[in-house]
C-alpha cells in the first residue's frame, strides 16, 4: 500500500501544548475535572472571551455579581450536561446563559459553544471548546 504523506513531508507542526503556552487555548482541567471531564478540557481564547473573561472592570461597568470563576463553572457543567447527553458523539454543540462584556446590558444572552472530543499531542484523549465557527 502507498502512503498518502511520509513523515519528512510534515512542514510544521503545532501542538496542544503550545497553543495553551501560547494562550491560543485556555486549559480548564482543573475546573472541568470538578464538574465530572475524566480528559483535559481546554477552551479556545475566542470562547474563552465571549463567556468566561470578566475584568473588576467589567464588573464595575455592570454592576453585576459575575465572576471568571463562576461563568466557567457554568460553562463546563454545561458542557458536562451536553458530553452525557451526546455519549459516543466525537463532537456536539451546547448553550450557556452568559451576561455579555460588551455593551450595556446586564441579562443573560445565550451562546452557542460546540465540544470535540479528540486526540492530543500524545494520541490521549482531550476535549476542546470553541466557539461552533472555529475549527
Amino acid at each position: 500500500m502507498n502512503k498518502l504523506f511520509e513523515a519528512s513531508d510534515l512542514i510544521h507542526a503545532y501542538s496542544r501544548a503550545q497553543a495553551v503556552a501560547d494562550g491560543v487555548l485556555v486549559d480548564v482541567t482543573a475546573t472541568a475535572c470538578e464538574a465530572g471531564f475524566t480528559v483535559p478540557v481546554a477552551m479556545t481564547r475566542a470562547a474563552w472571551a465571549d463567556c468566561v473573561e470578566w475584568t473588576e472592570e467589567t464588573d464595575r461597568r455592570k454592576a453585576t455579581s459575575q465572576d471568571e470563576a463562576g461563568r466557567l463553572w457554568d460553562v463546563v457543567w454545561m458542557a458536562h450536561r451536553a458530553a452525557r447527553r451526546a455519549a459516543g458523539a466525537g463532537c456536539c454543540a451546547f448553550e450557556v446563559l452568559r451576561v455579555p462584556r460588551e455593551g450595556r446590558g446586564i441579562r443573560p444572552r445565550s451562546a452557542v459553544l460546540t465540544m470535540r472530543i479528540g486526540a492530543g499531542d500524545a494520541g490521549e484523549p482531550v476535549i476542546t471548546i470553541s466557539q461552533p465557527n472555529e475549527d
